[in-house]
């Protein structure tokens, strides 16, 4: 005779899974706050109040990049009229500040970029459907000093920090947060 051990563990499993169909788990996109009209959206090139240049061309490509990726939007860089919401973005400060020194060669080895930017998505009756004023994002690179070998690091920095940028603020315009 077999034991009925077989019988709670198939029990405990179906309880399982009927308490985790309410906990709050979705589909990517599936918790938006975006209105349901909302069919295109548009990116134009982020503003900048720095010196620095590139950093906004990096920044909205990766937004544009990853609002096609990750949503059913038609994503353009054109705020045309057709657009039914504009992401507009701007680059409030950038810094390069060295994070740790060399004693051998009395120079930065390291060095932390910061970006502080403010983002807004407007409805095309001028709702705001997303604002924050005040995303920090930061990224360390490694600087060479080695002459012959050198390549610069600073732009490949920033190319990770845009696309962190955007998988953040693409999740946040998503679940409203």
């Amino acid at each position: 005779m077999r034991p009925r051990v077989f019988l709670p563990v198939a029990a405990s499993a179906v309880l399982t899974l009927l308490s985790l169909s309410g906990c709050g788990y979705h589909t990517l996109g599936a918790a938006t706050h975006i209105p349901p009209d909302v069919k295109t959206l548009a990116v134009p090139v982020f503003a900048t109040r720095t010196e620095a240049s590139g950093t906004e061309q990096a920044l909205t490509q990766a937004v544009i990049r990853e609002f096609a990726t990750r949503t059913r939007f038609r994503v353009t860089p054109d705020a045309g009229d057709d657009a039914d919401a504009v992401l507009h973005g701007t680059i409030l400060k950038q810094t390069t500040t060295p994070l740790t020194y060399n004693a051998a060669t009395q120079q930065s080895s390291s060095f932390v970029i910061t970006i502080v930017a403010s983002v807004t998505l407007t409805a095309r009756d001028g709702k705001i459907l997303y604002a924050n004023n005040n995303y920090v994002f930061r990224e360390q690179y490694q600087s060479s000093t080695n002459l012959p070998t050198f390549i610069q690091e600073d732009p490949a920095a920033i190319q990770r920090l845009s696309s962190q940028f955007a998988r953040q603020l693409v999740a946040d315009v998503l679940e409203g947060f």
